[in-house]
């Protein structure tokens, strides 16, 4: 996909007063008046001094109001946002500040964006000097730590003139909606498993598979060996001998990304919620099918569907599928695993693989996402794929200190063994289980995914 479509439009305001007495004191008026100040000392001794004092500071006052009307009107300037990349979680882009200066003073310009705090810990600043009649700009780095749909405020300017002895303050109104993409630098990164998914698809056209696929090609007379189950037996009444199906591997396989987004994936690891890591693996792993010429969908649920993305292929369905991955939002409930079991079914009848990607509940209790794949594997074939809780396998196998931590690392032993035994249950159903490490799930799941394509498992 051209990343250049994914760049924010740029905004462009005209200034106008950020308050009814939109002015201040710049920093020569401060020196001025703080040199003044030093009348006091020989005051001590000769009151006139303490006139010239007064005189000093008139004369300051005086150069400040001279200098404050020679400063052009707000709505002489302009300011520009522009993003020069694409917003993606974890990744830095950089955003340029572009003041048009359309009157013929020299202006300073201090310049403050509100940028909210998951693209940015603090307010960026940026200084921009810019000549009469023309215009100059700054950048500055973001780095977003949050997906979906982010709002971006006003800009808060002050400007002063080269003598620097009075300020004007402004306001640019650059109010943007930009969508934070996941993560686009990872899918880049995992370029090298498009090179792989084309050799398999090119080996598959060169060696057509007969007799293992689903997809019919022919017919042909009845061969010793041939399966029962193959016989055409409308064509060998009409031909009066019996008459063989021949099949192919399909060119397109269907493949559904599914993402839990309940609460169990709001679980951070470092920065990142193990939703975004999902939806991070989803993004390469619909780049990698896409291009394999397999047909994706999506579909990311909570306690009710929250994004559903039919089959598709080609560009704009990867720009649609790239939009619902950046949609999805965490949630405060468990997710409703049935539900998204059975919309999953009406929406896909023939057989297709399904990625899942999600967590194990902590109970005694069989878990509901359990018995849902159990629904998928009736008609599917499942990749089960749960994000492994690091911390949990580092504690089981601590060796203990003392008692205390005795009985903490054996509560922790039985939860990693309940765990492995509920992913051995849906092992023994037919599925492809996985519990792999949050910094290894999208190798994982993109390697899975081509080792599926290259032994026809679909």
């Amino acid at each position: 996909m051209r990343e250049a479509s994914l760049v924010p439009s740029p905004v462009t305001a005209r200034l106008r007063p950020a308050r009814r007495w939109g002015f201040g004191f710049g920093p020569r008026f401060f020196l001025i008046t703080l040199l003044g100040v030093l009348w006091v000392l020989p005051a001590f001794w000769d009151s006139r001094f303490l006139l010239l004092m007064a005189g000093w500071d008139l004369c300051a006052l005086l150069a400040w109001a001279a200098d404050y009307f020679r400063l052009p009107e707000p709505a002489l300037l302009a300011l520009q946002r522009e993003w020069q990349g694409p917003p993606s979680l974890s990744n830095n882009v950089s955003v340029s500040l572009e003041v048009r200066n359309f009157s013929r003073s020299y202006l300073e310009c201090d310049i403050v964006d509100d940028v909210p705090r998951s693209l940015r810990a603090e307010p960026p600043a940026v200084e921009i000097k810019v000549a009469g009649g023309g215009a100059a700009s700054a950048s500055y780095t973001l780095r977003p730590l949050e997906r979906g749909d982010i709002k971006l405020g006003a800009a808060w300017i002050r400007y002063r003139s080269g003598a620097r002895f009075a300020e004007r303050w402004a306001r640019a109104d650059l109010a943007q909606t930009v969508r934070v993409f996941p993560d686009l630098e990872e899918a880049r990164r995992h370029n090298i498993y498009l090179v792989r998914a084309r050799q398999i698809e090119l080996e598959k056209r060169l060696i057509r598979q007969r007799g293992t696929g689903r997809e019919f090609e022919s017919l042909r007379e009845y061969q010793p060996g041939d399966e029962f189950r193959t016989i055409c037996w409308t064509a060998t009444a009409r031909r009066g001998k019996h008459v063989t199906k021949l099949f192919q591997v399909e060119r397109s396989q269907a493949v559904w990304l599914v993402m839990d987004a309940g609460r169990l994936l709001r679980t951070r690891v470092g920065e990142l919620s193990k939703l975004d890591l999902a939806v991070n693996a989803a993004l390469s792993l619909a780049q990698i099918a896409l291009y394999s010429g397999d047909r994706v969908g999506v579909l990311v649920y909570g306690r009710d569907i929250q994004q559903r993305v039919g089959l598709g292929r080609g560009l704009s369905h990867m720009r649609a599928v790239l939009e619902a991955l950046a949609s999805a939002r965490e949630e405060a409930a468990e997710a409703d695993h049935l539900r998204a079991a059975s919309a999953l079914l009406q929406l896909q009848k023939q057989r297709a693989l399904i990625i899942w990607v999600t967590d194990l509940a902590d109970t005694s209790m069989t878990p509901e996402v359990i018995e849902s794949a159990s629904q998928i594997l009736s008609k599917h074939l499942l990749l089960f794929t749960v994000i492994a809780q690091t911390d949990l396998l580092e504690f089981a196998g601590r060796f203990p200190q003392d008692a205390k931590e005795m009985f903490e690392v054996v509560a922790a032993q039985e939860l990693v063994q309940r765990r492995e035994k509920l992913m051995g249950r849906v092992r023994n159903r037919g599925a492809l289980a996985l519990e792999v490490s949050p910094n290894q799930l999208t190798t994982s799941l993109v390697n899975q995914y081509l080792h599926v394509k290259e032994r026809n498992l679909i």
